[in-house]
């Protein structure tokens, strides 16, 4: 019998492929196929790999060959072999072949076995393909909680957190995932798919991530757990300026005054990030902080946020709109570009007119009035009041435009 890339001779125990040369049912072939490589090598920085090693059952499996890897398990060939760093049970996760995985793991394939790069066939399910695989693994026995054996140390929760599968974060967590495993640094599933809702290089926000972390949050997760850097998830949000997973946070409990291990809270990251988020809008991250409680920037150093914001006038508004009055100072002149200055004309002439020596106006210092005694609870009540809508957005420090 004959296949397309390997065959068997009358003895049943030699196979030669396309190369034309024979091996042993488990004797390792040179391969430049990536899938296969798993190297030994990888800690040296200019390290690539150009060749690997495999054996009929790794090369079976990366073809999709199901009866030629019938034929070999028949004959006994070695299933858990890894001359690559990985068995045939990864590689088959890897490429997300189902078919392959159920032969292999009724064939007695170890379920948690490590590749030598630390990670199990679980951790090899990360894209849309591998869904089923991944199922199946769990189905038979796989535990859903081992953490690789490398220097992320994460959980099967924490690879389908950042590669953005919903499915598999509900399966895993319906059968035993630990929702609040942590990874070597202290970093939950819920932060991690916080932190990969932004594709940095394309600047769009996921849905998927964003679903994820919904997902999560009715999971029970922790808003508020805290990583090897003090970073709550409420933090990466922020340095993403990603304002639909900040109020799902924010209204789930999370504190918008935690400070990181630098002593900075979720405001000064959105402050951080603002002129390089094209996609975020920075004035709703700004309300919903201050509408949770999030304190003030001290007015002697507002001339930063002038510089950081100058070219969104509605995040400058929002944050001068929390305070009772701020004066301007000779700072605020040379923090704001000529260019926008001029661009912004009628919004940066009121500004510098309310933060003048006059106080503002009844309505304005009603507000604050307002806000002062509800605090953190802004967000909670004010929408309950009895008021027109106008007037509860204006509570809300909803930007008009322009200061009155």
């Amino acid at each position: 019998m004959y296949y397309n890339n390997m065959a068997m001779d009358t003895g049943g125990n030699v196979f030669k492929d396309s190369k034309s040369f024979f091996l042993t049912l488990d004797n390792p072939v040179k391969t430049d196929t990536k899938i296969l490589m798993s190297p030994s090598g990888y800690w040296l920085p200019s390290f690539k790999l150009a060749a690997s090693w495999a054996t009929g059952l790794h090369i079976t499996v990366l073809r999709g060959h199901l009866e030629s890897l019938l034929v070999l398990l028949e004959h006994n060939a070695s299933i858990n072999s890894r001359p690559n760093g990985k068995t045939p049970l990864h590689v088959a996760c890897d490429l997300g072949n189902l078919d392959c995985v159920k032969i292999l793991i009724a064939h007695g394939a170890k379920l948690n076995s490590f590749s030598v790069s630390g990670h199990t066939p679980l951790h090899y399910c990360k894209t849309k393909r591998s869904v089923r695989c991944a199922k199946e693994l769990i189905w038979s026995g796989a535990d859903v909680n081992l953490q690789s054996k490398n220097d992320t140390e994460e959980t099967p929760l924490h690879t389908v957190a950042r590669a953005g599968i919903p499915e598999l974060v509900d399966f895993y967590v319906n059968h035993g995932a630990m929702v609040d495993s942590i990874n070597s640094t202290w970093e939950t599933p819920l932060a991690t798919a916080v932190y990969w809702a932004l594709n940095i290089k394309d600047q769009v926000y996921s849905t998927k991530h964003h679903l994820i972390c919904r997902m999560l949050l009715d999971y029970n997760a922790s808003g508020n757990w805290r990583d090897i850097d003090r970073k709550s998830p409420l933090h990466k949000a922020a340095w993403n300026c990603d304002h639909i997973v900040m109020q799902m946070l924010l209204e789930d409990g999370a504190q918008a005054t935690l400070m990181d291990a630098n002593g900075c809270a979720p405001q000064q990251y959105v402050l951080k990030v603002t002129s390089v988020r094209a996609a975020g809008q920075p004035d709703i991250c700004f309300q919903l902080l201050l509408n949770h409680g999030a304190a003030r920037i001290y007015p002697p150093q507002f001339h930063k946020v002038l510089q950081e914001c100058h070219s969104y006038p509605r995040a400058i508004e929002v944050m001068i709109n929390a305070y009772e009055h701020i004066k301007a100072t000779y700072r605020w002149d040379k923090a704001i570009p000529e260019d926008d200055l001029e661009r912004y004309r009628t919004f940066y002439d009121s500004l510098f007119e309310v933060c003048s020596n006059s106080p503002r106006s009844l309505l304005h210092l009603a507000r604050c009035a307002i806000r002062a005694v509800l605090r953190k609870k802004c967000h909670r009540f004010i929408p309950h009041l009895p008021l027109p809508a106008t007037l509860k957005n204006y509570l809300l420090l909803e930007p008009q435009g322009r200061f009155y």
